[in-house]
């Protein structure tokens, strides 16, 4: 092919022999001499070391032989036909100055591949360090299997796929030798759950998301379903209205109620639509695969969103309401809904009544409705009032029984005793329940003649029996004031004489704070010391569980408060010490002035320093008389 110019057989041999020769000589008419070397040989020679054509015509030829040939491209898919078929390869003709080998693995698809046949391949180089043309049909496979998705992308065209493998949230789908995924949500237009089953199949696709970049795509069948369904949808919004009554199958069930498949177009029953009565969870009243006849109640602008009724198919439980129920009536019913106010008793599905707290007991104490009622308890209830236009009832269960009230002075007079159950502690006093829907409340002042309660809590506890004495009756009010102290005499009167004002008394520290503590006296009485009272002889403050000698500064009968200090009851006893040591010392002195007054007499004459020694003494005596005068 590099030699145009060899045109028989002979040529070959003459290069052959003036490749062998150093320098040879060749004479003859009408030729050109040459000396040639073997380095130096010339292949556009003809026979005998003859030019056939010069430059211009040889640049000619060889222009009109590219002609010929393709031009091929690195990276580019190029045709081929198919000239040999050996064991390891196959031989493609593409019309270029060399053909090209690709190996025979990637033809098993193909497997009725013969010569003349025509191939896709991918030019991978032109030339290796071989020299060949490498060429690649699964690339080329994979490139236009490429093309075909992005196009089925940008057309919306429908390709088909083999489902090969299942992956993390999804299946892996084969087209045209490109793996592709299929997630789990687009499968199908209900939720699936085996994907294993879909394994093996070859079904149509729609290609939702590609990658250029790393040459990956997503597809969903889910989307063909929808786009098959478009066309029943559309028809049935173009014929829907409100009122209208279809046929429906449940396709889902939610705590808000459930979604209704219309035949192409979804609809969602609401909780509240399902039923007149209340309802906890569709699911008791509703499963999946249900076919139902709903009416259509209202839809958007483009009929997308669609609210269906299954309630309304049936007339309103008010409408059919026995006229026999008037005010006095009784029903009977279950607790569907408790709130704050009270708690409302379902009649019949659809018809309910309030109980309101005020109508639970005859009592004055308060009611907790969460606490009292609880969801599902059957009653019996008195019908207080009914509106059957505004479709409202009001029921009583205290007026099931007569009002204890009425004769309330007749049963607990004022003054008699009784016994009560705890039902209530607040910090100002004690609830008592002497039966039921009648009661009252001890102050806490009124628990005890002899201690003080922060809290009754300190005096008893909810539940327990308490002996009470009646000191008033509110009869408009329904009030009772009771008391626990009066049914002992009151103590105030024999302790004024027991623990008057500068009294000394052991008592025990019970409890302290920063403004004082209290403590224990006797007989079960409790006192108040002030913080800067409780202060020892050792200047520390007296603790918790102390017993001391406590000193009474002040008794109030009418307020029932005794102030008690221990620090007075020291002081008194350092004076008490001091008193006795000063009076100890003025009898000394006297002592000494008695036997000076003797020795003066005996002595007559004395000398100046007797004198001297007298007078220091005497001296000192008076300034010890002033020092007691002024002491």
């Amino acid at each position: 092919m590099d030699n145009l110019e060899n045109n028989n057989p002979e040529a070959e041999n003459t290069s052959n022999e003036a490749a062998k020769t150093p320098a040879i000589e060749k004479k003859a008419e009408d030729t050109i001499t040459v000396e040639v070397s073997f380095d130096d040989f010339d292949w556009d020679l003809g026979k005998r070391g003859q030019l056939n054509y010069d430059d211009s015509e040889l640049d000619h030829f060889m222009n009109l032989y590219d002609e010929t040939l393709s031009s091929i491209k690195e990276y580019e898919i190029v045709a081929g036909t198919v000239v040999e078929i050996t064991d390891g390869d196959v031989v493609l003709d593409l019309n270029y100055k060399s053909d090209g080998l690709v190996s025979a693995s990637e033809f098993r698809d193909n497997p009725d591949l013969k010569i003349g046949d025509q191939v896709e391949v991918y030019v991978e180089t032109r030339e290796d360090k071989k020299g060949q043309l490498v060429l690649s049909r699964r690339k080329a496979k994979l490139l236009r299997a490429w093309e075909r998705i992005v196009s089925s992308y940008e057309t919306g065209i429908v390709v088909a796929g083999h489902i090969v493998s299942k992956t993390k949230g999804g299946l892996i789908v084969d087209i045209d030798g490109l793996e592709t995924f299929l997630p789990g949500s687009q499968i199908d237009i209900k939720p699936i759950v085996d994907y294993d089953s879909y394994v093996g199949k070859t079904m149509e696709f729609k290609v939702v998301k590609i990658n250029e970049s790393i040459k990956n795509a997503v597809v969903s069948h889910k989307a063909l379903i929808e786009s098959d369904l478009e066309a029943q949808r559309t028809e049935i919004i173009s014929k829907l209205e409100k009122g209208q009554v279809l046929e429906g199958t449940v396709k889902n069930i939610t705590d808000f109620g459930a979604f209704l498949d219309l035949g192409g177009v979804d609809g969602l029953l609401y909780i509240t639509d399902i039923s007149w009565g209340r309802i906890k969870d569709p699911k008791d009243m509703l499963e999946n695969g249900q076919k139902l006849n709903v009416v259509v109640l209202d839809f958007n602008d483009d009929k997308k969103r669609i609210s269906l009724g299954l309630k309304q198919l049936q007339p309103h439980p008010w409408d059919v309401l026995p006229e026999d129920i008037q005010p006095g009536s009784l029903v009977k019913g279950r607790i569907v809904n408790i709130e704050d106010y009270g708690a409302f008793l379902e009649i019949t599905p659809g018809v309910e009544g309030l109980i309101h707290v005020s109508e639970v007991s005859w009592s004055s104490q308060p009611i907790n409705s969460r606490e009292f009622f609880k969801e599902g308890t059957i009653y019996e209830a008195k019908v207080v009032t009914i509106d059957r236009n505004e479709r409202k009832m009001s029921l009583s269960l205290k007026q099931l029984s007569e009002d204890p009230w009425l004769r309330i002075a007749e049963k607990y007079p004022k003054g008699s005793r009784h016994q009560g159950e705890v039902k209530n502690l607040t910090p100002y006093g004690v609830f008592i329940e002497l039966e039921e829907g009648i009661g009252g409340m001890i102050h806490i002042s009124d628990l005890s003649w002899t201690k003080r309660f922060g809290h009754p809590r300190e005096f008893t506890d909810v539940g327990a029996t308490l002996d009470i004495v009646i000191l008033d009756i509110d009869k408009d009010h329904r009030k009772l004031s009771l008391g626990h102290k009066q049914l002992e005499e009151n103590p105030w009167d024999t302790f004024e004489n027991v623990f008057p004002v500068g009294s000394l008394h052991e008592a025990t520290i019970l409890r302290r704070d920063d403004r004082g503590a209290i403590v224990l006296l006797p007989y079960g009485l409790e006192a108040f010391a002030p913080i800067r009272h409780l202060k020892k002889e050792n200047g520390q403050l007296a603790e918790v569980d102390e017993q001391l000698t406590f000193k009474v500064l002040e008794f109030n009968r009418d307020d029932k408060r005794i102030l008690v200090s221990h620090k007075r009851y020291i002081d008194d006893l350092r004076k008490a010490e001091d008193d006795k040591v000063k009076a100890s010392k003025r009898a000394e002195r006297q002592k000494t002035k008695e036997q000076v007054k003797k020795q003066q007499g005996k002595i007559e004459r004395s000398t100046l320093g007797d004198l001297g020694v007298f007078s220091q003494l005497r001296e000192q005596l008076n300034n010890d008389d002033e020092q007691d005068k002024d002491s």
